[in-house]
This record gives C-alpha cells, structure tokens and sequence, in this order.
C-alpha cells in the first residue's frame, strides 16, 4: 500500500509539471539527459542593445518602405500600352499598393519619377515616367531578364527552408519585394516547370519546389563561405563599438559557436530539445540564411514572424534578434523594428551584392531630388506672388 502511496504521489508530480511543459519536451529531456548531452542545456544571459548609428544611416534600408509604393505605381504606369494613366487608374488602389496617403498627392511629391500633365479626356489629370525614372526602369527589367536564373534560385532556396518545401502564395506574395522579385512574378505564366502550385487544405493554395534526382544538396552561405575559407562552421560576429562584455557572456559566445549547425536546409532533428542552446543556433542560422537572400539583407521584423509556423521556428523567435546583437541590428527608424544582418555590411566579402540593389539605390537617389524640386516650384510661385503684388500697387 505504501508502495502504491509512493507511485501516487509522483505521478501528481508528473501530471502538474507536464501542465507547464509539453509532454514531447519531457521526453526529449528526458533521453537527452540519459545520453548526458550537456551542450543540450539552456543558458540564460542577456546583452545589452546599443545604437548603431552607420546601420541606422543606411538609405538602400531605410527608405525602402518609401520606394515600394513608388515602385509599385510606376508599374502600373509601365503596365499601360500607352506609358501613361489617368489618375482614375489608381486613385482607389492606394490601400493595395501601399500608398499611405492620397494617390494623387502621393505622386505629386515626387516630381523626379512622376511627370503630372492634363489628359485628353474631361480634362482629368494623367501621369507618365520622368525620361530619368524611365531609363532606371528599363536597367530594372534587364535585371530581371539577365539575373533570371539567380532570382528563380533565391526563391527556391526559400521555399526549400519551410518544412515541408511548401510556402502558402499569399506568403510569398508579401517577401517578392524582400527577395527582389517582380510583384507578377507568381502568375503562372512566369512559373516554370521548377516550380507546382499544390493544395494545403482550407482552400490555401501554395508553391512547391519540383525536386529532381540531378538537384545538388544546397548549402547555406555560413557553409560556403567555411568550405572557401578551409575552416569550421561558425557564425560570424560583429560586437557594438564601445559595448564590453561579461566573462560569463564570452564564455557562453565561445560555447555557443561549438555547437553543431543544423542547415536550414536540413530537415530538423527529432531529438532536438526545442528549449536548447542547439535549438537556438538553428533558430539564428535560419534567421541568418534568411536574410542573406533578401536584397537589403534585411526586413521589418514583423514580416518575418509570419514565417515562424512554415520554418520551424519557436513562438519566441523573435527573442533571437535580441539575444544576438553581435549578428543582427535592431532598427526602431520609421516607427517599425527593421531586423538587419551584421555580416552584410561590415564584411564586404562575406555576401554577394544582390543584383537588383545597385538598382534600387539609384531609384532612391532619384526620388531625393524631389525634394529640391518642390522647393524651386514654391520659390518660383512666391517669386511670381512677390511680383504680381507689385505690379498691382
């Protein structure tokens, strides 16, 4: 009886224990305990976020969710057989295009991409492309058609990260921009036999990567760059200048580059312990690889945590970005957290330049000059005001 008593109570303690951690995780605990993994366990520290003021300053980043809806209304310009639309074209599409105010005042501010003239008809007000927005259009698409190959791979190796080499289209619709893809670029016509548009149930539709026995094992960049240089697997690190660390937080970055890598090409082990220092380096080389095939090597955080449930990744994986200063940045510019990789901008070899950025940029250079536009047109309206009052007195 007292045996039985014995048994009782322990199984109490079991079932109020497994109430706070999932019955799988005690498993897994439990047999990795028995193989004595040590490197399994999870340690606590945390390191101080500090201002980067370069990262901060970095225009190609920053001024990205200024040029998107740009972009997007001067393919719709490009779009038409004419090379110019009426205002009615656009003017209720601001929500889709991601325009944040009015179409129309929307494309007045920027003088430099969008040249405003009266229309044939009703006298309504039409827009065309600057010869200069024009000429960076046609650079744009002679990326697009040269670059084809490495574009349709960057996306491969996207969907190839999901753990069941299945991303929803809705999903990947809203990271063509990140990836550096055309918005049309999901249309059938534009899918080749690389790719199948399959079922994920409640009428989700989603894209496949069609694998052949000829596909070659895909290594991430953290695993090139180690087979270039002859040497192990490590995440590189870029500490904040004038940031200096615990010995215990040394130490635990040295253990921490140790551990295995498990490519986020790779399916994920079962007997990894999800609340573990191995799980955790997968979380940040996921997040790493991620952001290597991005044109920006970055993206606003939140656009990210809708991947969590397709990549594997933990519910808290946002806590990475913050446990790993000496990878990722945090920026709070533009009242959003825009998450961007360390390696791209302070290791110049270490990625290569995505061939739409170079782009981008002159894009953003041209809608700079807008502003010195407006301020001659205002000048010039108070110079004509100035003598207009003249000649009446």
């Amino acid at each position: 009886m007292a045996f039985d008593q014995i048994c009782g109570r322990n199984l109490q303690k079991l079932i109020r224990f497994s109430s706070k951690v999932p019955f799988f995780s005690l498993i897994n605990q439990y047999t990795l305990n028995c193989l004595h993994i040590q490197k399994h366990n999870y340690t606590n520290v945390y390191m101080k976020w500090k201002k980067d003021s370069y990262l901060d300053s970095i225009d190609t980043i920053h001024k990205s969710i200024e040029l998107k809806p740009i972009l997007a209304l001067k393919n719709c310009i490009i779009a038409s057989p004419e090379g110019c639309i009426p205002i009615s074209d656009v003017s209720k599409k601001g929500l889709q295009l991601d325009v944040p105010i009015k179409v129309a005042r929307f494309l007045r501010l920027y003088p430099s991409v969008f040249q405003e003239f009266i229309g044939p008809n009703y006298n309504l007000p039409w827009f065309r492309l600057t010869p200069e927005a024009a000429m960076l259009n046609d650079e744009e698409q002679a990326v697009y058609r040269d670059y084809k190959v490495d574009l349709q791979e960057r996306l491969k190796k996207f969907i190839r990260m999901s753990v069941e080499n299945t991303l929803p289209l809705k999903i990947i619709q809203g990271m063509l921009w990140y990836l550096g893809l055309p918005n049309n670029y999901l249309e059938e016509k534009n899918l080749d036999g690389c790719f199948k548009v399959v079922e994920m149930g409640d009428g989700l539709k989603g894209l496949s990567v069609v694998k052949t026995e000829k596909d070659k094992k895909i290594l991430s960049l953290l695993e090139r760059n180690a087979l270039r240089n002859g040497e192990g697997i490590s995440i590189p690190l870029f500490p904040s200048k004038g940031l200096r660390l615990k010995t215990k937080i040394l130490d635990w970055l040295d253990h921490f580059q140790k551990l295995p890598y498990v490519s986020p090409y790779e399916e994920c082990p079962r007997d990894l312990y999800p609340d573990s220092d191995v799980a955790e380096k997968r979380v940040v080389g996921v997040l790493h690889e991620l952001l290597s095939l991005f044109v920006e090597h970055s993206a606003e955080r939140k656009k990210l945590l809708c991947l969590r449930k397709y990549l594997g990744l933990p519910q808290k994986v946002h806590k990475a970005f913050e446990r790993h200063p000496h990878v990722f940045y945090l920026s709070l510019r533009n009242k959003t957290c825009t998450a961007i990789l360390k390696e791209a901008y302070y290791d110049e070899t270490a990625i290569e330049v995505h061939p739409l950025a170079q782009v981008r940029a002159k894009y953003i250079d041209l809608v700079k000059e807008s502003k010195g536009i407006l301020k001659n047109r205002r000048q010039g309206n108070r110079d004509l005001k100035g003598e207009d009052e003249l000649m009446i007195s």
